[in-house]
């Protein structure tokens, strides 16, 4: 079926090429014209300008040049994904598909009802165009290939051509290093005077960098300056000549030739200017080599300060945290938008700067969850934990961790407090002697206060969060206090 369609279609455009099978799209457009309905423009079935060039039929040079039955009636280039009507025509898939859509349903040869579903892919015309001979399209470059070798061949052709990342002009690959360093009107050049970097297309300066420039190399420039000067002197400076003195009075005239040298007043003047820059130029070295050393020692000392001033803060927060005397109240600020961070399903997890049940005492903070709408068992719920951390009086307490802990959000109008009450278990790792800075094992509530609470009281107060923690050491004179009764340990983590 393949093979009749195709000599139908050879057959078709035969009479308007002249006798040859070769290319001619003048031929190709009277023949698609002429199968028109008188009606239809012709202008809606062309769609080679809204097709993307990756798109449309192999637009590469043929040797020799492609065959009209190899040709796309509609882009008119060499058929790329070739696809065959029930009429027996070629086309690429992206054009018909398009002219199809555009034409009503209609093929653009012969005006026949044409679906989409009614395409069906000709391999046979692929594998014949992959297996025709194209040339290089590099300029300079003379190799022929089959269509299916031309990608492998332009990724090693050293011709390919490729566009400067600096001037975006295009070069061959193989001369784009030369290029970039020599040839780039965008490349950097370096000043052999001051070191300082330029682009080669601006060798003049901006004005409003002169005078920046000018600060930064005063150095460089005065040491320039005395080259330049020096070398002058030494090519002005006027030597008598001898060459007309007999040879007899060859030699004495060399002996006085030292002596006769005598240099004009001008000469002198740039030799004592010479003097005085060089002067200056040791003097400046030595004052940037002071400043150098005075600033390493400033930044040292700096250091040295902020060191101390950290080791300070900690020391005073630490003394801070020993005046609690086991009862802590957190301010939570900005709790609003924690709130908002909570309901777009971000995480929130908080800890609650340090402190101590007494002088001495154990050192512990706490950690507030607020739990997401996705959270199993748990979402939308405020989870509160107490954690043991290293303190400074580890030493002199008993371990584990034992007495009695008070968890409560405080009621900021009406003074209903929510408040959980829990004995420390000695056999759990949270009330054990940390062995890092804070315990990972915590104590507390998963469940401790739901987030519809906070909106139905006056938990939160001026955008504040409250939060109290009470801690009683087995040791402490009154270990449970007089109305509050314990929760009970399934809660509790």
């Amino acid at each position: 079926m393949a093979c009749s369609d195709t000599e139908k279609l050879s057959l078709d455009v035969e009479p308007y090429c002249d006798g040859d099978l070769f290319g001619c799209a003048a031929a190709m457009e009277k023949e698609r014209e002429s199968y028109l309905s008188p009606t239809e423009n012709p202008s809606t079935i062309s769609v080679s300008a809204s097709i993307p060039p990756d798109q449309q039929g192999y637009d590469v040079e043929f040797d020799p040049p492609l065959e009209n039955k190899y040709e796309c009636p509609i882009c008119l280039m060499g058929l790329r994904s070739a696809v065959q009507t029930p009429c027996g025509h070629r086309f690429c898939n992206s054009c018909i598909k398009k002219s199809i859509r555009d034409t009503g349903q209609k093929c653009p040869v012969d005006n026949e009802v044409l679906l989409e579903e009614q395409l069906f892919p000709d391999n046979f015309a692929k594998r014949e165009i992959l297996s025709l001979t194209v040339r290089c399209p590099n300029v300079g470059c003379s190799d022929k290939m089959e269509l299916r070798q031309l990608e492998k061949h332009l990724s090693q052709c050293k011709f390919a051509t490729v566009q400067c990342p600096q001037c975006l002009e295009s070069v061959r690959k193989s001369h784009l290093d030369e290029h970039k360093s020599e040839q780039c009107l965008q490349r950097l050049m370096t000043c052999p005077a001051c070191a300082g970097s330029f682009v080669y297309a601006n060798k003049q300066m901006p004005r409003n960098e002169l005078a920046q420039h000018m600060q930064e190399f005063t150095q460089m420039h005065m040491r320039c300056m005395a080259e330049f000067l020096r070398s002058q002197t030494l090519n002005s400076c006027s030597v008598p000549s001898f060459a007309t003195h007999s040879s007899s009075d060859e030699c004495g005239a060399s002996a006085r030739a030292p002596d006769s040298c005598q240099c004009r007043p001008e000469l002198m003047n740039l030799r004592e200017t010479v003097l005085e820059l060089e002067g200056r130029l040791v003097r400046q070295d030595q004052q940037i080599r002071e400043l150098c050393i005075h600033n390493e020692t400033q930044k040292n000392q700096v250091t040295e300060l902020r060191r101390k001033l950290s080791s300070l803060e900690e020391a005073t927060r630490e003394l801070e945290a020993q005046q609690y005397q086991g009862v802590y109240v957190w301010r939570l600020e900005n709790f609003s938008l924690h709130l908002r961070n909570q309901e777009a399903g971000q995480p929130i997890v908080l800890h609650s700067p340090p402190f101590y049940t007494g002088r001495p005492g154990y050192k512990l903070c706490l950690r507030l969850h607020l739990q997401t709408p996705s959270a199993p068992r748990c979402s939308n719920y405020i989870s509160l934990f107490v954690h043991t951390m290293q303190g400074e009086f580890d030493s002199q307490l008993s371990w584990p961790l034992q007495g009695m802990i008070q968890l409560a959000v405080l009621d900021q109008v009406e003074g209903q407090h929510h408040v959980e009450v829990m004995e420390t278990k000695p056999d759990l790792q949270a009330f054990q002697r940390p062995t890092v800075q804070r315990n990972p094992k915590g104590f507390g509530y998963v469940t401790f206060l739901h987030l519809q609470a906070l909106r139905q009281h006056g938990f939160v107060k001026d955008d504040v969060l409250l939060v109290r923690c009470e801690v009683t050491p087995r040791f402490d004179a009154s270990l449970r206090r007089e109305g509050v009764q314990p929760r009970g340990s399934e809660p509790s983590l």
